[in-house]
């Protein structure tokens, strides 16, 4: 079932690709794994999937030594600075930095381990109440601030658009952040690429990749319904 499911997955990506233009290999397929046991994990890496998201710390340390060391995990919910140390030299991305006190603590922690950590910044585009993440208007400041951090590498931005029942709905929230990251990439501030727009989910990602999103987190569209209880 999950390799069929992530096939399926990579062909409405390949196919979103193709009607705005696009290359498929632009957009990195991240499988969100929160929740799901190892073997799940496993049956999706060997169907090929290598980028691996995880909304707790506690999961990524979980699972880190029970799946093969080339997978590249990444950090895509609220992240508390205490957690910070535990996950900054396995975490080959952070998603979700939204204010600059978690920034400074990511800096710290990675010049204890001699590392530079990529990371994006979560924008509440939609500015919905029960989500975290920066207004629009917060963003540049915080980037400007950041990119003067040696052991922080700023590499875009990332949101987590409305459920809806209708994709097309957020269409405007995508390309709301793909501006964002145009009009961040044309000050050429050092230490900043906007290479990353982290957006859409598994009920819109093709959307999210016809607004230019590089990188998808699907879940529940590869692993099935995930476990509310745990």
């Amino acid at each position: 079932m999950v390799a069929d499911n992530l096939r399926q997955v990579q062909k409405n990506i390949e196919k979103a690709c193709l009607t705005v233009g696009r290359d498929p290999a632009e957009v990195t397929l991240i499988a969100v794994s929160k929740t799901k046991p190892v073997p799940l994990l496993q049956e999706a890496y060997e169907a090929g999937a290598r980028c691996f998201g995880e909304n707790k710390v506690q999961e990524i340390m979980d699972k880190y030594p029970l799946l093969p060391s080339d997978i590249r995990w990444h950090m895509i919910g609220h992240l508390q600075r205490n957690k910070v140390k535990y996950i900054v030299d396995k975490a080959a991305m952070i998603h979700s930095v939204d204010s600059l006190r978690l920034a400074q603590t990511i800096e710290q922690e990675a010049a204890k381990r001699g590392v530079r950590v990529p990371v994006l910044f979560e924008v509440n585009v939609a500015q919905e109440e029960t989500k975290f993440g920066l207004k629009t208007e917060e963003v540049l400041p915080l980037v400007q601030a950041v990119a003067e951090f040696p052991h922080v590498e700023i590499r875009g931005l990332m949101t987590i658009a409305p459920y809806v029942n209708n994709p097309e709905d957020n269409r405007g929230i995508f390309r709301e952040l793909k501006k964002l990251s145009v009009d961040i990439a044309a000050k050429n501030i050092n230490n900043v690429t906007m290479s990353v727009l982290s957006m859409g989910m598994t009920g819109d990602y093709e959307v999210a990749v016809q607004e230019g999103a590089t990188m998808v987190r699907v879940g529940t569209g590869i692993f099935g319904e995930r476990d509310y209880l745990r």
